[in-house]
């Protein structure tokens, strides 16, 4: 263990002390990190601070030797990185729009070493952060800030309901071809999310597109006004049309027949999403075409 001096970057600058410390030491007590503080073992370019100092990009942080939890830094495979480079939708000074594949994680943690965004930094060398989630196994629109100022715009039009998220999706049941909203709460619990009156607000619209009678199946594409997590596969469970090979909220035997068929995967994709450009302060619309996989299963139908 030895002193580590730490340089602020942009994603950090506005972060309190405390916050940053914690972010930086993973695994140490909160009590601990306030006592270095307190004691000023830690310094920011060579002074004492508050724990709620509002740190500045460039600002030098001295740590104390502190006893952390050993983790190697994540490295992306040349193949993660051809794939993820290949998956680039648009790109500019401020932002990045990938269409994320089916199968890999946003992040890392709970047994995955490395997921979109660790992977990025290492392609990059320099910070990115997500600017929202989508589930696993969904694949489509990412949106990844290359800035600190073009997260907090982004995050400030989630906020405010300003960006349009669409998705395509196959569900079970054939549904009739009008707009079916809703609008149910949904509450996070410790195994899964479901609908209870004591969750968050959460409006989903589906539009059926095309009925397949064959498999008793529809596809739809789904409209959310809120991004509460697994909501539109929730929804569709909810509204008796659970989606396609979702092995947390389907119909096993819906699935088994369309795993048959040959659909190996959650049939959830995110197609568009509509939000103002920070660095440009123009509206734009980002599209994500549907996997090959997923147009294949299609054409058997």
């Amino acid at each position: 263990m030895s002193v580590q001096f730490k340089t602020v970057d942009e994603f950090s600058t506005g972060q309190r002390l405390d916050n940053y410390l914690l972010k930086i030491l993973k695994g140490v007590p909160k009590s601990h990190i306030y006592r270095v503080i307190r004691k000023g073992e830690v310094r920011v370019n060579k002074g004492r601070k508050k724990a709620d100092y509002k740190l500045q990009v460039d600002d030098v942080v001295r740590i104390p030797p502190i006893r952390v939890a050993e983790s190697k830094p994540s490295k992306a495979s040349d193949s993660l990185k051809k794939l993820l480079t290949e998956s680039i939708l648009y790109e500019d000074k401020g932002l990045l729009v990938i269409n994320k594949p089916s199968g890999l994680a946003v992040h890392g943690g709970s047994g995955i070493d490395i997921g979109v965004i660790e992977a990025f930094r290492d392609m990059f060398n320099t910070p990115v952060e997500l600017v929202h989630r989508i589930d696993r196994a969904t694949s489509g629109v990412l949106l990844i800030a290359k800035k600190r100022s073009v997260l907090k715009n982004l995050h400030e039009q989630l906020i405010q309901h300003q960006m349009e998220k669409r998705y395509t999706a196959l569900v079970k049941g054939t549904w009739s071809k009008k707009r079916h909203s809703i609008d149910a709460p949904l509450y996070q619990n410790s195994r899964c999310t479901v609908v209870d009156a004591k969750g968050k607000d959460a409006l989903s619209h589906f539009q059926p597109i095309k009925n397949f009678e064959s498999i008793d199946a529809s596809l739809v594409e789904v409209l959310i006004e809120t991004g509460r997590m697994h909501q539109i596969r929730v929804h569709g469970q909810y509204a008796g049309h659970p989606l396609a090979c979702d092995d947390k909220y389907g119909d096993r035997e819906f699935d088994r027949k369309l795993h048959a068929q040959g659909l190996r995967r959650l049939f959830l994709h995110a197609h568009q999403l509509t939000f103002t450009n920070p660095s440009t302060g123009e509206i734009q619309t980002i599209k994500a075409p549907l996997s090959a996989e997923l147009q294949a299963f299609l054409a058997t139908l």
